[in-house]
């Protein structure tokens, strides 16, 4: 490693870290940061319990020594081809491969990145460039998506394009998983610094493109370990994981509470409210985490199937608005859990831990809960925030220097208050990120794709309020004259380019012009002031 103090980086493997000897110091001295790893709670899991039952999907599980077997000969197989603090990319749905995939990443001593299955090329193109990926894990096919043929059109431009592995099936232009442990290499594996950065996640900017968030061995662990702490989490509790593993929820339940905490995970595939009940009741399940949709369906497939869900003990709730009501409603229905709102981003997940106290609904209804291991104080009524499990830094140095103040706290965006001195309350939103659905939308990126459309002058998209999904996408146009675009054209237009499906406006209003101050900057808030 190289520290450097007068710009206060380090470089492990390659990587530059943002490097406060001071937090670090005091991260390892509370014990939320410590010198292993997961490559020794896996090992010791496999060692002391190696028939628990670590993962579970659609098609098959994985107790702890068969996910230390299987990891450890794909590890061997990645150090044999690629040097430490190489990026792994993987591109699955909830399937249990990829916590096999995760896990020899690190005994790799390299650095996963999860990828959303619903991206397409200009997404693609642009994060397994940025990231400098050396190779990628995509199914044969899923949703009727041909992924070898849409790895081949992302990556046709690339200097230097990642390898690719095809899971469950083979592809014309990928090796298939399977022959990955035809022939295992015996390579000596790396000593781990817990320090290094062992996961890049994407996550929607207010500049328009992603900006790669890295957490260290250390930054996660600290998050495993206030997860522990706060969400009555006990050895053989069952998470049902239904959020996407390639978000930071679905991936710290799916891959890291079950060695770190001794959970296990039952992974759905595909999103059902009714399977999900079933799912809850069949394995009886602890514990569920998603956004607001998630908690509506589920709370009206309960209903709906007969069951107060007896064995679930905690539902956390949050990545976009959630009403008091819903929380009220559910709290009081479902037998024995307790639901809670919670607030965190990718830079500094579950920045609160909401309220795990059944007797407390009124604060777990309207609030976002109180912070658990993380620093808050708001800045003329911004929300920042610091601690041991924030983010390391940004893929890029420079991505950094608008999000962190002088003192380090990581700059939110988001506005908030406190209520009753420990309970804080998200009231708005300083940046431009419209949440539908659990998924973060930069509207400033689909705007500079829609502009070149010919028959827009203007465009402005605002996120407006949905009862459904949370938030919807409008995207409110000037229009050439004698044009009249609509939702059918800019999907086609948006979809011909290769842009997620998820990120396509559902609404369109044509405006005369749009509402502008006098430097020339379109103001919104009028915008959605006008469409709400």
């Amino acid at each position: 490693m190289d520290y450097n103090a007068l710009d206060g980086r380090k470089i492990i493997d390659g990587h530059s870290l943002r490097w406060d000897p001071d937090r670090a110091q005091s991260a390892y001295d509370t014990g939320y940061w410590v010198q292993e790893t997961l490559a020794d709670a896996a090992q010791a899991s496999a060692s002391t319990h190696p028939e628990r039952i670590i993962i579970k999907d659609d098609v098959s599980q994985l107790d702890a020594g068969s996910l230390q077997q299987q990891a450890s000969a794909m590890a061997q197989v990645l150090i044999s081809r690629y040097p430490p603090g190489s990026v792994v990319s993987f591109m699955l749905p909830n399937w249990h491969e990829a916590a096999i995939i995760y896990l020899a990443a690190t005994l790799a001593g390299m650095v996963s990145h999860p990828v959303l299955p619903s991206l397409r090329e200009n997404d693609l193109r642009f994060m397994l460039g940025d990231v400098n990926s050396r190779l990628i894990f995509i199914p044969a096919s899923y949703r009727d998506t041909d992924y070898a043929g849409l790895l081949k059109a992302a990556t046709k431009s690339m200097q230097a394009p990642p390898d690719i592995v095809v899971v469950r099936g083979r592809g014309a232009d990928g090796r298939s998983y399977a022959s990955l442990f035809d022939a295992v290499p015996q390579q000596v594996q790396p000593t781990l610094d817990s320090d290094a950065v062992r996961m890049i996640m994407y996550t929607s900017g207010t500049t328009g493109s992603p900006k790669g968030v890295m957490h260290s061995h250390n930054s996660i662990h600290a998050l495993i370990q206030q997860l522990g702490d706060h969400w009555l989490i006990e050895p053989d509790d069952r998470f049902l994981v239904a959020s996407p593993i390639s978000h930071i929820g679905g991936s710290i339940y799916a891959f890291e509470c079950p060695l770190l905490l001794g959970s296990s995970v039952v992974l759905m595939e595909q999103w059902n409210p009714q399977k999900a009940v079933e799912l809850l009741v069949k394995e009886r399940c602890t514990h569920f985490a998603g956004a607001t949709p998630f908690l509506v369906q589920v709370l009206a497939a309960a209903r709906e199937l007969g069951t107060r869900l007896p064995d679930l003990k905690v539902f956390i709730c949050g990545g976009a608005s959630v009403p008091p009501s819903l929380i009220r409603e559910a709290s009081d229905y479902f037998e024995r859990a307790v639901v809670t709102r919670v607030y965190g981003s990718t830079e500094v997940p579950v920045t609160t831990v909401g309220v795990l106290d059944r007797d407390d609904v009124r604060h777990a209804a309207e609030t976002d809960g109180k912070p658990g291991i993380a620093t808050i104080k708001l800045s003329d009524g911004e929300v920042r925030a610091h601690g041991p499990q924030m983010l390391v830094g940004y893929v890029h140095a420079e991505d950094e220097s608008s999000v962190f103040d002088d003192e380090g706290y990581y700059r939110t965006g988001d506005l908030g208050q406190w209520v009753d001195e420990d309970y804080l309350v998200i009231n708005g939103r300083l940046k431009d990120i419209i949440i539908r659905n659990g998924e973060n939308i930069a509207p400033k990126e689909i705007e500079d794709l829609l502009i070149a459309h010919p028959d827009i002058n203007e465009v402005a998209i605002v996120g407006l309020p949905d009862s459904r999904t949370g938030e919807r996408a409008c995207a409110v146009i000037v229009a050439l004259d004698g044009t009249q675009p609509s939702v059918e054209t800019l999907k086609a237009y948006l979809l011909e380019i290769g842009v997620a499906k998820f990120k396509i406006p559902e609404q369109v209003a044509l405006w005369n012009s749009l509402p502008k101050n006098d430097a020339g900057k379109v103001l919104k808030h009028q915008i959605r002031n006008a469409l709400s």
